[in-house]
C-alpha cells in the first residue's frame, strides 16, 4: 500500500515515514501544500496523511482542492488543535479522518488500514485468503496450508497487494505504484526479483502454485485448477 505524507516538521515526518515503511508500506513525503497538492494529483495513493499548519498552502486548502480535483484519497488530518470546531474544519474539508498531537504511532497505522478498507468496500478487515493461503493483516503474518511463511515487509507488502488483486492480472507499473515509493526507478528489475524470492516461499514447497507470471502483462495471484 502506497502513502502520502505531508508534513513540514522534518522530524515528526522521518518518525512516521520510518515507522509505516517498517510496516511495509511504500511511502512518499512533502514538505509543504503545493508539493503535498502536487502529489496527490499526478500519483496513486491508498491514503495520505496531512499536516494542517504547512507552508506555501496550509492543509485544509490543499485537502479542498484535491477534492474539487475529484481526488478521492483516503485523507487523515494531523494537527495539534483538538478541540470540536478544528476537527468539523478538516472534515468538512474533505478529510475522512482527524488525528490530534501527539499521537501514538500503533493508532496511526490503525486508522490508515481502516481507512484502505473502507476505501476498497473489504468485508474482512483481519484477514485475506485465496486457496490455502493466509495472511493475518492485524499480525502481520502468513500461513500456507498452517505452515509460517516468513516475509521481508516489501514481500509481505507485495504478497497483499496480489491478494488483494486475487484473480486480475496487475502489470509491473501497477506494483510499482501502490509498493514502491515516488524515487523508485522504474528502470531496474526489482519488481521481478520480488516476485521470484516471493514465489520461492510461498510456491516452492507446494504441488499447485498460486502465483502466475501473464507473459508480457504481468503478474495474477489466484488459485487455479491443473
Amino acid at each position: 500500500m502506497r502513502v502520502l505524507i505531508v508534513e513540514d516538521d522534518g522530524q515528526t515526518a522521518h518518525f512516521i515515514s520510518k515507522g509505516l515503511r517498517q510496516e511495509g508500506f511504500a511511502v512518499d513525503l512533502a514538505s509543504n501544500g503545493e508539493d503535498g497538492l502536487h502529489f496527490l494529483l499526478t500519483e496513486p495513493y491508498d491514503a495520505a496523511v496531512i499536516d494542517i499548519m504547512l507552508p506555501k498552502l496550509d492543509g485544509l486548502t490543499l485537502i479542498d482542492e484535491a477534492r474539487r480535483n475529484r481526488v478521492h484519497t483516503p485523507v487523515i488530518v494531523l494537527s495539534a488543535r483538538g478541540s470540536v470546531d478544528d476537527r468539523i474544519k478538516g472534515l468538512q474539508a474533505g478529510g475522512d479522518d482527524y488525528l490530534v498531537k501527539p499521537f501514538a504511532f500503533s493508532e496511526l497505522v490503525v486508522r490508515i488500514q481502516a481507512l484502505i478498507r473502507r476505501a476498497t468496500r473489504e468485508d474482512d478487515p483481519t484477514s485475506l485468503t485465496v486457496g490455502n493461503l493466509e495472511m493475518d493483516l492485524a499480525r502481520r503474518k502468513v500461513f500456507r496450508k498452517g505452515v509460517s511463511i516468513d516475509l521481508q515487509p516489501k514481500e509481505f507488502a507485495l504478497l497483499e497487494y496480489l491478494m488483494r488483486n486475487q484473480g486480475k492480472v496487475v502489470s509491473k507499473t501497477m506494483i510499482m505504484e501502490h509498493v514502491w515509493d515516488y524515487n523508485f526507478d522504474p528502470r531496474t528489475s526489482v519488481v521481478e526479483a520480488r516476485v521470484c524470492r516471493l514465489r520461492d516461499k510461498v510456491d516452492r514447497s507446494f504441488a499447485k502454485k498460486l502465483i502466475h507470471t501473464v507473459r508480457g502483462v504481468g503478474y495474477s495471484l489466484e488459485e487455479r485448477d491443473e
